[in-house]
């Protein structure tokens, strides 16, 4: 059986039922309210592990690549490649769902939003502060607004994935926002 913490973060997303995520953990309801007190818990828990799990490690990835633009462009197109293909496509971040759903209107969810966005751009930013120290970066750019740019340009290429957008469409969206920052090709 999938350990249920995962099985629970793969329906906490698209389910709004408590009965959804019991039947798809195996799970009872009273071993899911002891664990974590309530649904509303449970997907704290799972945008938690989420955010561990996932987002972290790609944006540490990122913050400590020393390709500048480069490893924008390639934190990019893993980003397509996996919304856009395999058995995930077409389900969106669970971070950027969030963004859009009701949930956000919890304020520990609000928090671990917010907090989600502030390390993506720390991780735009670190990656063009590279770019600007390797002379790659476009003249006047600022690299606090550039990374503010970019990090809302990861949320909209999880949402119009999620609505079934072309990948070809999406890397040449990314294309022209990077080489509107840089004074050469990225890629």
């Amino acid at each position: 059986m999938q350990e249920p913490l995962d099985a629970a973060r793969s329906v906490c997303a698209v389910v709004t039922g408590i009965q959804d995520v019991v039947t798809a953990t195996g799970l009872n309801r009273s071993s899911l309210y002891a664990t974590f007190g309530g649904k509303q818990e449970l997907y704290r828990a799972a945008l938690r592990r989420y955010m561990d799990q996932r987002s972290r490690p790609a944006f540490r990835s990122l913050a400590e690549d020393e390709r500048g633009l480069r490893a924008v462009a390639e934190f990019f197109d893993g980003l397509i490649e996996a919304l856009c293909a395999g058995e995930h496509a077409r389900w969106g971040c669970l971070v950027s769902n969030a963004h859009a759903g009701a949930e956000n209107s919890d304020s520990e969810i609000r928090a671990l939003l917010d907090q989600h966005h502030q390390e993506l751009r720390d991780a735009m930013h670190a990656a063009l502060v590279t770019a600007e120290a390797q002379g790659r970066l476009a003249a006047g750019t600022d690299p606090g607004a550039a990374a503010e740019l970019l990090a809302l340009l990861a949320y909209g290429v999880n949402l119009r994935s999620r609505a079934g957008a072309d990948a070809g469409a999406l890397h040449a969206t990314v294309a022209a926002a990077l080489q509107s920052l840089s004074n050469r090709t990225v890629v």
